[in-house]
């Protein structure tokens, strides 16, 4: 949708994937619906809903280096839990996320559901603009200027009011990984293991009180909608760069779409990837969800770029670490969870 021009800053946007809140980063207004909804929007172009609470999230801060996008996003479902929006449209707002890509910014909204909103956005700007204008279905012409003058009354007032707040210091954070079978188990790389979940420590095999960092992997996974996108692929590619994944080590790369499957093959990453040791696939779900058979061996340990952890979701007994793109590229290469700092150049 974002990369036809479809998602537009101000439309309703309905899709039976519970992740069709990765739009809200052009500033509309999306969420996932089950089949029978679907059913009256495509008969009504309506839906009928109860107004939800609204929350803000503010990212205060400049993200040190290494940390990124899904950095930032787990370190806040890590911190209110993923039922801490239940009820909420939320709105992402700070120096942190108006410094963030297009890109990066799907990859903040895309995992809402993670931490239970039903809505989560942020409000369009020039680089909404920027990276909308041009697109095959996005307004051109006399109209591109119109709907410009109209985004720019979408944003939120700056005296605005919240039912809920939370502010995250982007500046103290660390790479983050998750631990357990939840997104909300979350810590940094540099952390130590929690002991307060034991039956998820017994199904990830890892004990209380461990540093993560040097816990052996044995598959990686870039790809899902939450982390495949080309900006994605380019940071994974630079910790690959030059260096070969680990020999125990299966190492896919899914792109998102074959548009960017196009892009990355055009700018040769789907070289560096292969000459690292990965696999370079063809784009889909995949390994996500376990999709046509792209699973995880049962008992297996996967870093991946994607945004469940759940039992099973990769696979019958698969171990998930979900982890931003740059910070899978350097378990792959070690061979085990490792802080990407550690590669960069």
């Amino acid at each position: 949708g974002p990369e036809l021009g479809f998602t537009l800053p101000g439309v309703t946007l309905l899709c039976g994937d519970s992740h069709t809140s990765t739009h809200g980063a052009l500033g509309a207004l999306a969420w996932g619906i089950g089949t029978s909804e679907l059913t009256h929007v495509l008969a009504t172009q309506t839906i009928v809903q109860q107004k939800p609470q609204s929350m803000r999230a503010r990212f205060d801060g400049k993200p040190p280096r290494g940390v990124t996008a899904k950095d930032l996003i787990l370190a806040l479902i890590g911190r209110i839990g993923t039922a801490g929006g239940v009820g909420c449209a939320l709105e992402y707002a700070g120096e942190a996320i108006r410094g963030l890509d297009m890109e990066g910014r799907m990859t903040v909204c895309n995992l809402s559901i993670e931490l239970g909103a039903k809505v989560g956005m942020i409000a369009p700007d020039e680089k909404t603009y920027g990276y909308l204008k041009g697109r095959r279905h996005a307004p051109s012409g006399a109209l591109w200027t119109q709907a410009v003058e109209h985004w720019k009354t979408l944003p939120s007032d700056a005296g605005a009011s919240f039912d809920k707040e939370h502010v995250v210091d982007c500046s103290v954070l660390s790479p983050q990984i998750t631990w357990g079978t939840s997104p909300e188990d979350v810590i940094g790389v540099d952390g130590t293991i929690p002991g307060n979940k034991p039956e998820a420590l017994a199904y990830m095999g890892l004990t209380a009180g461990q540093p993560i960092a040097g816990t052996r992997v044995d598959r990686v996974f870039i790809g899902s909608c939450a982390n495949s996108r080309l900006p994605d692929l380019r940071a994974a590619a630079a910790i690959v760069r030059g260096r070969k994944a680990a020999k125990h080590v299966k190492a896919w790369v899914v792109p998102g779409s074959y548009r960017v499957k196009q892009d990355a093959e055009a700018e040769g990453l789907h070289e560096i990837f292969r000459a690292a040791g990965f696999e370079w696939r063809e784009p889909g779900c995949s390994m996500c969800v376990g999709a046509n058979g792209d699973l995880v061996e049962p008992l297996a340990r996967c870093v991946s770029t994607s945004n469940r952890n759940f039992v099973g979701r990769q696979g019958p007994q698969a171990r998930t670490h979900l982890a931003s793109p740059a910070m899978a590229a350097a378990a792959a290469i070690a061979g085990e969870i490792a802080d990407v700092r550690l590669f960069l150049h």
